[in-house]
């Protein structure tokens, strides 16, 4: 792994810089610059240096050397076949490992439950097609074999695959109906969140449909549906804080005081639909209503319990 400092990055510490840049944490960096791992335009470091502009930092480091075990962690499986599982997902599970946090993840779990996911993602990343956040609840479909995995991940670049979820939000979004159409990419002001830029993004497109209003202890909320165009890193969570809608929960994007306990961003993936991988082996040109599937996740129980409380 190689990276090039940016002007924008003079004078930063080294250990700073790749916590921001990297997906490794900054224990784990500080790891591998004590094992002599991590390089700045070839000579050894240490956890304080501070970099200068067009430096070159190569870290000597490979997923190979990872052996991620298999965990008996509880999962909630809605179904499965030869090709895929679909997960519905608790609140605080993380979807992956990641350097320097290799255990308690559903990789972990689907490990000890089948065995054998799809190698294409690598040690880390195992049949995993697509993510939703750790404090996001609902539907996560994985890959078995590689032959799914490439199927699926076509879908998801097409943006041909149904994404519905369900959040709660601050304020009183007075459309009933309204499309975000805004570019979404690595934040300039803090590289560890995203935000909508205009330089360096991808498009991101967000379809939110208003499902109930609520006004509570002096303060409104809408309850709403947000049907997914492309699949952007936080995309939701982005998209309603740029128009001045925080979900409710997000300390990250959002507002820092929460008037409900709600361990994280009030989402939930209630809804994905895709053509399922079957179709591939049957080498049809057109594919039926059987070939497509659909699956739904009713809301979490916390959920339900912050709506009965608004609604009253």
């Amino acid at each position: 792994m190689e990276y090039i400092v940016t002007k924008e990055f003079e004078n930063t510490r080294i250990d700073t810089y790749l916590s921001q840049n990297t997906d490794f944490s900054r224990n784990f960096i500080q790891t591998l610059i004590k094992n002599n791992q991590i390089f700045v335009n070839g000579k050894s470091i240490k956890t304080s240096t501070k970099l200068n502009a067009g430096n070159v930092i190569k870290i000597d480091y490979k997923e190979t050397d990872i052996n991620i075990e298999k965990e008996n962690i509880e999962l909630n499986i809605i179904y499965e076949d030869n090709d895929i599982i679909v997960v519905n997902k608790q609140k605080g599970l993380v979807v992956h490992p990641a350097p320097g946090n290799y255990t308690g993840t559903l990789v972990n779990a689907l490990m000890y439950h089948c065995g054998n996911l799809s190698k294409i993602n690598g040690v880390l990343r195992p049949g995993i097609v697509h993510r939703i956040d750790k404090d996001t609840t609902g539907i996560i479909v994985v890959c078995k074999n590689d032959i799914a995995h490439n199927f699926l991940a076509n879908q998801f670049a097409e943006h041909s695959i149904i994404r519905s979820y369900e959040a709660i939000v601050f304020g009183n979004i007075k459309q009933d109906n309204l499309k975000i159409s805004e570019p979404i990419g690595r934040s300039t002001k803090d590289r560890k969140k995203m935000a909508v830029v205009y330089k360096n993004s991808k498009k991101a497109i967000t379809n939110i449909n208003v499902l109930e209003r609520f006004f509570y202890k002096g303060n409104s909320y809408t309850y709403i549906n947000a049907r997914l165009e492309t699949g952007r890193t936080h995309q939701i969570r982005v998209h309603m804080s740029h128009i001045g809608h925080p979900l409710l929960g997000d300390i990250i994007y959002g507002y820092k005081k929460q008037p409900f306990n709600t361990q994280g961003q009030v989402l939930h993936a209630g809804e994905l639909g895709f053509l399922h991988p079957s179709f591939y082996y049957k080498k049809d040109t057109e594919y039926t209503k059987k070939d497509y599937v659909n699956f739904h996740s009713p809301l979490p129980q916390y959920f339900e319990e912050i709506l009965n409380t608004l609604r009253k």
